[in-house]
């Protein structure tokens, strides 16, 4: 399995990766704000189908220091939040929620000898540039995630996804 994810089509994105910990504590991270504020987004989850579901970013404070973000995202700088519903949640092995934007996430996790298998099925992404940016995005997010999880520091956020997003550009140009 590469760290990397997989464009399924012109709209979805899917990126699999195996976490350490046991899948309790990456559903904590999934769905506890004051968790998933190290890695993703604070901001309260009503875990319901039809429950509010409010992401804080603030990508500049996920790793220190952090680097400043690129120019097209410089409108990203500081706090960020975005809005969605729950559409289906099972724990502690399925969430999936709307977006604000009109897109949708799925993560669904597998235990796996003490490990967690997570696939995170990103979908309805509108441009060529947002399924980049997206899938960028959710590699850096996801590589601190494991490094919260692995009690390592984590990379800089916008060093990572400018590296990242320049990596998934090539790939896609190459196919």
């Amino acid at each position: 399995m590469s760290d990397y994810g997989v464009i399924i089509d012109t709209e979805t994105v899917r990126i699999e990766r195996v976490l350490s910990g046991q899948i309790e504590r990456v559903w904590a991270f999934l769905t506890e704000a004051d968790k998933r504020q190290q890695w993703l987004a604070g901001g309260e989850m009503e875990l319901q189908p039809g429950g509010r579901v409010n992401h804080v970013f603030r990508n500049g404070d996920l790793s220190s220091p952090d680097d400043p973000p690129p120019p097209k995202y410089v409108h990203l700088n500081g706090t960020v939040e975005m809005h969605g519903r729950v559409i289906a949640c099972e724990p502690p092995t399925l969430i999936e929620y709307a977006w604000g934007d009109g897109s949708q996430v799925r993560i669904d996790l597998k235990p796996e000898l003490g490990r967690t298998h997570i696939t995170i099925t990103h979908s309805r992404l509108l441009t060529r540039d947002e399924l980049i940016s997206v899938a960028a995005g959710w590699h850096t997010h996801l590589d601190i995630l494991a490094a919260r999880l692995g009690g390592h520091a984590p990379p800089s956020f916008w060093g990572l996804h400018t590296r990242l997003e320049a990596d998934y550009e090539s790939k896609m140009s190459a196919s």
